[in-house]
């Protein structure tokens, strides 16, 4: 049975939604900014009411369009802290969103289970050995050093295989790890230093990615994040994030219905209730 940390995913299992906690200052969506511990509680507790099953917690952002690199130290106090308070009052999984071995080694210190690496463990060398030492689970994105050029799909999947076998040579069993096709992170150019660079149009790589989920995910669970991205903002010509809901619920649905198995949101009773809805209209297995 393939399980996230304690909570089994994909298959005939319900959709699963993972909750967004960012103890980074500079994230794109300022509401999802969470640095006092009496903050951090209120949220990480109403996440785990709304239906929320994995809280993932980041401490520095990746957000390819910004300048957002912070020093490793500042990244490992800001996630300490958070999952910490977390841990206080919620029960629910916790995911570390980092590329840092030393960060990831803190948190799985600290109890965490779940890492969340969007570069899909190629980052950072010495990530091989944390997970060789702590096997937790693992969610890889679709991330690659070298420009990519070609089909996208075709080179999602490319990315994804490379990944996988990256996590299984440091020990990590096939039912312990997730896939995530990166949206937002592949582009022409950006600011940041974690993203895919490739030659054509990243919206279309996006959508073509979205409608093609169920053959991209090389039998393995798939984990989609969407909430409020740019993605989101180019459909609608909406730069306001804040203004983006309406949008990242019809996207994650559409995700969910075409082979998702995770979502990956800052508005967990929003989505929860609107994959809900979606997933007992058409009768599907995998209902909420």
């Amino acid at each position: 049975m393939d399980k996230l940390g304690s909570v089994p995913v994909g298959n005939s299992n319900p959709a699963r939604i993972m909750g967004i906690i960012n103890a980074s200052r500079e994230s794109f969506y300022k509401k999802s900014v969470y640095t006092e511990p009496k903050g951090i509680a209120k949220i990480a507790k109403q996440m785990e009411e709304d239906g929320a099953d994995f809280i993932d917690v980041g401490g520095m952002s990746t957000a390819p369009y910004l300048k957002t690199l912070v020093p490793e130290k500042t990244e490992i106090d800001r996630i300490t802290k958070t999952i910490s308070t977390i841990q206080k009052v919620s029960k629910l999984p916790i995911s570390i969103d980092t590329c840092r071995a030393g960060v990831a080694k803190k948190a799985f210190e600290l109890g965490v289970e779940i890492l969340n690496d969007v570069t899909g463990l190629q980052y950072d060398p010495n990530m091989i050995g944390i997970l060789e030492e702590y096997h937790p689970s693992v969610i890889v994105c679709a991330f690659s050093k070298k420009p990519i050029i070609g089909n996208q799909v075709t080179q999602t999947k490319s990315l994804l295989a490379k990944s996988i076998l990256i996590a299984k040579k440091s020990g990590i069993l096939k039912n312990k790890i997730v896939v995530d096709p990166a949206i937002g992170f592949f582009r022409k150019n950006a600011k940041g230093m974690l993203f895919t660079k490739i030659n054509s149009d990243w919206l279309k790589r996006d959508i073509d990615v979205i409608q093609n989920l169920t053959s991209i995910k090389l039998d393995y669970p798939l984990l989609i994040s969407v909430s409020r991205k740019s993605f989101i903002g180019s459909l609608l010509n909406e730069k306001d994030p804040d203004k983006r809901l309406y949008g990242s619920l019809a996207a994650e649905t559409i995700a969910i219905l075409n082979g998702a198995d995770i979502i990956r949101t800052h508005n967990v009773k929003a989505t929860h209730d609107a994959i809900k809805i979606a997933q007992n209209l058409i009768g599907s297995k995998k209902g909420l």
